[in-house]
């Protein structure tokens, strides 16, 4: 992949982002795919959050994925931070080449320069692939999530 690199995004990737996020079946099930004031909120409240990062992989002058990082401070061990990672998209044209591996590399790299002692992510159950991916990484897969929907 020629010049890519990776960054904190700006409002002006949003459309792409938000793009990414609907690019599969089980993404467009829930994205409005368009840029509106809920997602513009978000935007601005990830943003404004020192313990949020929206980032984005660009190649090309082209947004090609994206994922959002979240540090979580925590009692358990041993008052250890955490880093969340989510919402994990690599552009359709772009997979299989080495550049989701790249993105959980530089995000884990992040993890480990500001001193968390874990990294978590979830990953949809019918995500077969990320799966594979994910434990292909060194990802185990230890614990059963639960979400209510609101």
């Amino acid at each position: 992949m020629n010049d890519l690199i990776f960054r904190v995004a700006v409002r002006s990737d949003l459309p792409a982002v938000l793009t990414l996020l609907a690019d599969d079946a089980l993404g467009r099930s829930r994205e409005v795919g368009e840029v509106d004031a809920a997602y513009e909120r978000a935007f601005d409240d990830i943003t404004a959050d020192p313990r949020n990062d929206l980032v984005v992989a660009e190649a090309d002058g082209a947004v090609v994925g994206c994922m959002q990082l979240t540090y979580i401070p925590g009692l358990s061990r041993h008052g250890a931070e955490r880093q969340l990672i989510e919402a994990v998209r690599v552009r359709s044209d772009q997979r299989g080449r080495g550049l989701g591996r790249e993105m959980i590399t530089w995000a884990v790299d992040r993890a480990r320069e500001r001193g968390c002692g874990l990294v978590q992510l979830t990953t949809d159950k019918s995500r077969h692939d990320a799966h594979r991916f994910y434990l292909g990484l060194g990802f185990v897969a230890s614990h059963e999530g639960m979400k209510l929907h609101l």
